[in-house]
């Protein structure tokens, strides 16, 4: 279904997340724009680059806090959608996102800053489950708003969790397994949640629907991970496990943001992602955007083996 160009805001461009969908939706043809903090002197050295970086691709960028708001007023009334990416700490600040868009009263699509597991439907450890409750609030805060919507649930971020799991910039001899191994999580890559997202983001069939992010060649174990890895490097790595019982302790005992670690990895990969059936009536993202080519799990490790990536550690 071809879409209509429409002009989309990324908030939290500078981001984790946000790089990857500025550049899906420059790729898309998208007139981009992007909300930024406001350039000070004891400015990130790399923002700075990413500032000069995205104003060479042509964004708009537009400089403000969250806490100004007539000032993102002003912003969102140039564009058609919001697409927010803020990190976990800042998502209830996503409520003032939606008094603007109140507000400005143009906005024809919403993307919240969510990327993971459906909130509705996962059930969690209670550091984890704080965590679900937010993004609960702001699912409901635009709902009552009357603010069209897309929540993109992608489960989990390959480049990130591969990072964490295989450490494929390094050549170690151990591999830590967390519990049997044997539970499927859902890996996909940053650049394929980025280009989903976008697509969904002007797409009426996406309008005030979940997308989930569950492609089939994304779905797999860290049993079979690790096996996949070994056979591309050719190495064989000592396995070492972490019982269940010791990272639901640590969700329960280590403090903040440890906990939170821990809880996420027992859901991810001690429970699995795949505990949540899909109906005829969800929308999947390769089913839906079937001529969208996406980079399965195994290819994926290919690119590691030449380019390893260097995710950002995430802040929880």
């Amino acid at each position: 279904m071809a879409c209509e160009k429409s002009k989309i805001l990324i908030i939290g461009a500078t981001g984790y997340l946000g790089k990857y969908m500025v550049k899906a939706s420059v790729s898309l043809g998208h007139p981009t724009y992007a909300y930024t903090r406001p350039i000070k002197p004891n400015t990130d050295p790399s923002k700075l680059e990413l500032h000069k970086e995205y104003e060479a691709m042509g964004l708009t960028i537009f400089q403000g806090e969250l806490d100004e708001h007539e000032k993102l007023v002003a912003a969102l009334g140039q564009v058609d959608v919001v697409v927010s990416t803020l990190p976990v700490p800042q998502h209830l600040q996503q409520l003032k996102i939606i008094n603007a868009i109140k507000d400005a009263g143009n906005i024809k699509r919403f993307i919240p800053s969510e990327f993971g597991d459906d909130p509705e439907r996962a059930s969690a450890l209670p550091p984890f489950e704080a965590l679900h409750e937010n993004r609960r609030v702001i699912r409901r805060a635009a709902e009552a708003a009357g603010i069209p919507y897309t929540c993109v649930c992608a489960n989990s971020c390959a480049a990130y969790f591969v990072d964490y799991l295989l450490h494929p910039r390094e050549e170690r001899e151990e591999v830590v397994v967390h519990g049997t191994g044997e539970a499927k999580a859902v890996l996909n890559y940053e650049e394929d949640i980025a280009t989903y997202t976008i697509k969904a983001a002007t797409d009426p069939r996406a309008a005030n629907r979940v997308l989930t992010c569950r492609p089939q060649g994304n779905i797999i174990s860290q049993l079979d991970l690790i096996s996949c890895w070994e056979k591309k490097t050719g190495r064989t790595l000592r396995r070492i496990h972490i019982p269940e019982h010791e990272i639901l302790k640590h969700s329960e005992t280590l403090p903040h943001p440890d906990n939170v670690r821990a809880a996420i990895i027992y859901s991810l990969f001690i429970k699995g992602q795949m505990r949540i059936e899909l109906t005829a009536n969800d929308l999947e993202a390769s089913e839906l955007y079937p001529d969208y080519k996406y980079t399965p799990i195994d290819k994926f490790l290919d690119i590691c083996l030449v380019d390893p990536p260097k995710p950002k550690l995430a802040t929880f």
